[in-house]
């Protein structure tokens, strides 16, 4: 057994792919992600990813496997790249919670700027406009077309935005943050209205793609658990958070895809996303700083999280130091 997988339990669940009887298993947690439990597991044939959630404290609507399988299994036939979906489990009897498997996608994470290293500027412009145009392509899906009209409420959703990510502060909350009161309050106040309702990722950002070895053909997008029906300026809004952060987060958070480290201005990205979409981005530094208040509860929580001892692995012991920073940067934006 590895922290939070029982293998055993997993192998006998599994046993259907793997020639109809238990297989013995091994499995290697994936570093990287700060929410949802990554692991990669195999049988010495078969290469799969396991999602499941955070060991304790896990808050209502938050890290729900059923909805992060649903969104990736319907998006395979589109032109939005997704792992290949095995199976989703939501008895919490066989591994203590719910899970799903996925295909191992043969490629990178590209996370920091170590992962960055080999690409030159040529190469990090074309990826930023992979990112940006596939983007896109998710914001032109039609969800009633994929299986997803049901997928949420789209009406309101800016405004459902605000109220859960206050909600889900007060629940993770064990010290004081200046100014984040006041943020969700001029959010709250001054909320732009929709221009369309598409499916929205929730994370999008570069370490959510797996990309080819040794290119930057994009294979696959991942980490879908906050995905809905909304506002598609949410998705690009929350983009400059993590490409292009204020100096105090940056190496607290990834090391993001910013001029900082020879990817595009952000202005040419947004050029390219509003030529493609046809939406006015005027609005724009509201949904920047939606994404600022949004990352700080995100990591505020994780703060808690590690507090307590209730997350696996590593690198979670400066996360709060980037939360005030974040307010400060959102509170800028509506300045």
């Amino acid at each position: 057994m590895v922290d939070g997988l029982d293998l055993d339990a997993l192998s006998r669940y599994l046993a259907p792919w793997t020639g109809g009887r238990p297989a013995s298993l091994t499995a290697q947690f994936v570093t990287g992600g700060k929410s949802n439990l990554t692991y990669r597991v195999t049988d010495g044939t078969n290469r799969w990813i396991v999602r499941r959630p955070p060991l304790g404290h896990v808050l209502a609507t938050a890290h729900d496997m059923a909805r992060e399988y649903r969104v990736m299994d319907a998006l395979a036939a589109t032109a939005v790249p997704v792992p290949g979906m095995v199976t989703l489990c939501e008895d919490d009897s066989i591994i203590g919670s719910s899970f799903y498997v996925m295909a191992e996608v043969d490629g990178d994470v590209l996370r920091d700027d170590h992962d960055l290293a080999g690409l030159s500027a040529v190469e990090r412009a074309g990826l930023a406009h992979r990112l940006i145009d596939i983007l896109g392509e998710l914001h032109r899906v039609d969800p009633q077309q994929v299986g997803l009209g049901d997928f949420g409420r789209p009406e309101g959703f800016t405004e459902r935005q605000v109220r859960r990510w206050t909600r889900q502060l007060e629940q993770s909350r064990s010290r004081d943050i200046p100014g984040i009161e006041q943020l969700a309050e001029r959010l709250a106040t001054d909320i732009p209205p929709s221009q369309r309702a598409t499916i929205v990722h929730g994370d999008y950002r570069l370490d959510n793609l797996i990309v080819e070895r040794g290119g930057t053909d994009v294979l696959a997008v991942i980490d879908w658990e906050m995905a809905a029906l909304g506002d598609p300026l949410c998705d690009l809004g929350l983009l400059p958070v993590y490409a292009d952060p204020v100096p105090e987060v940056i190496g607290l958070i990834e090391g993001g895809m910013g001029p900082h480290n020879g990817f595009p201005p952000m202005s040419e990205l947004f050029d390219r996303y509003a030529d493609q979409s046809g939406l006015d981005l005027t609005p724009l530094p509201w949904y920047i700083a939606l994404g600022c208040y949004k990352l700080a509860v995100i990591l505020e929580g994780i703060h808690y999280r590690y507090v307590h001892g209730q997350t696996v692995g590593s690198g979670f012991d400066r996360i709060g130091e980037a939360v005030a920073p974040l307010v400060a940067a959102g509170l800028a934006r509506l300045a």
